[in-house]
Formats: structure tokens, C-alpha cells, sequence
């Protein structure tokens, strides 16, 4: 709890990378969404690799000079600040909830964790399934100068559309990395990859992504 606090804290203050056209959003990839005992867990992230394909992404990023946003969800332990519709999963006087600020199950995967640069990655905190949504990710893209926004994590209904239908409204060129982003399961995935396509948003595997 503490070192997951101290990385926040140090991100806050990080250096950032300028000049780069594109910048990677590493969505939702906390231990709630990731662990089969937690209520969020995204059933179809192990079977598709979604870890190490993140990793390889983040990798590809670095090489390419990309700056790269670790986008996490937090709430209150009350839960006030939570959609409607999960509500029930908190409980203030019991401790109960998901990805509560300090918690365990707020972190990052533990594969993920030690590839985070304190000093030149970007923590974002949001509280919806967009990442934009009452945060400052578009004046903090727009400053970096980015024109490209490429997206991975968990989970692609939810999270991943949401944050990058929003890209799109705002005229950002969108990238969703289909095999470093997951769903429930294979067919949802494929559902919502093809909608996204359709739409102009450009799904590549992470191999196939070419940053600028």
C-alpha cells in the first residue's frame, strides 16, 4: 500500500517527454481486473495474453521516444464516487470495494509495476470508464502535442471504447492494440473491435503498430 502511494506520489511530479506525435494509454491494468477472485475481473485477460502484450507495448513505446500514461482507476472507500451501477460492490464500514485508493487491488499487475519510469511516465486517475472523462488527459495530450493516441489494457468494452470514442470526438487519430487489450471473452473482443474499425479507429497488433 505504501509503495503503490509513494509511485503515485512521484508520478505526479514526473518529467515528460515533448515532442513526440504519439503518446500510449495503458488502461485499467490493476490487480481488481486482473485477479479471478476480485468481483471487475476480466475473465478473457489470461487466456489472451493481455500482460505480457502491454509489456511489449510500453517496450515499443520507450524505444520510440513515445511517452507512455498509466491510466488507473480509484475510489473513495465509501464508494461515493463510483458509477450507480457498482455501488453494491461497495461497503465504507466493512472495507469492502474495488481499486480503493492505497489498496492492494488499486496497484498494477505485478509484471507491470516494475516497468513504470517514476520520472518520465504519466499517472492518470479517473474514476469512469473514459479516461477523459473529469480528468485533464486532453490538455495533457495536447501540450504533449500528440495527434495519435494508442490504447491497451482491460477492458475493451467498457474502458477502452469509452476512452477512445472520446479520442475520437476530440480529432485525436485513435489506435486500439487488439492483442494487448481484452475482454469477457473471445467474441466480445471481436465484437467490439470490429465496431471500433468500422468507426476509423485502427486496431493493429501491438507488433504491428508503428509509433511516431
Amino acid at each position: 500500500m505504501a509503495q503503490a502511494a509513494a509511485l503515485s506520489a512521484a508520478m505526479r511530479h514526473s518529467r515528460v517527454v515533448e515532442g513526440a506525435h504519439s503518446c500510449l494509454l495503458v488502461v485499467d491494468m490493476q490487480r481488481d481486473f486482473l485477479d479471478e477472485a476480485s468481483a471487475l475481473c476480466v475473465r478473457g485477460a489470461a487466456a489472451a495474453g493481455v500482460v505480457d502484450a502491454c509489456a511489449a507495448a510500453v517496450s515499443k513505446a520507450r524505444a520510440a521516444g513515445v511517452p507512455v500514461v498509466w491510466v488507473v482507476r480509484e475510489h473513495h472507500a465509501s464508494g461515493h464516487d463510483v458509477e450507480r451501477t457498482r455501488a453494491h460492490l461497495f461497503d465504507g464500514a466493512a472495507g469492502k470495494g474495488v481499486c480503493i485508493h492505497g489498496s492492494e487491488g488499486a496497484r498494477l499487475h505485478e509484471e507491470l509495476e516494475p516497468l513504470v519510469d517514476a520520472e518520465a511516465d504519466i499517472w492518470l486517475v479517473k474514476t469512469r470508464f473514459s479516461a477523459f472523462f473529469n480528468t485533464n488527459l486532453d490538455s495533457l495530450l495536447r501540450r504533449l502535442g500528440t495527434r495519435t493516441v494508442a490504447i491497451c489494457g482491460v477492458q475493451t468494452p467498457n474502458c477502452i471504447r469509452g476512452t477512445a470514442w472520446d479520442a475520437l470526438a476530440l480529432d485525436y487519430n485513435v489506435v486500439v492494440l487488439s492483442d494487448a487489450t481484452a475482454s469477457r471473452n473471445a467474441a466480445a473482443q471481436a465484437a467490439n473491435l470490429e465496431d471500433m474499425t468500422c468507426a476509423g479507429i485502427h486496431c493493429p497488433t501491438w507488433e504491428g503498430w508503428a509509433p511516431e
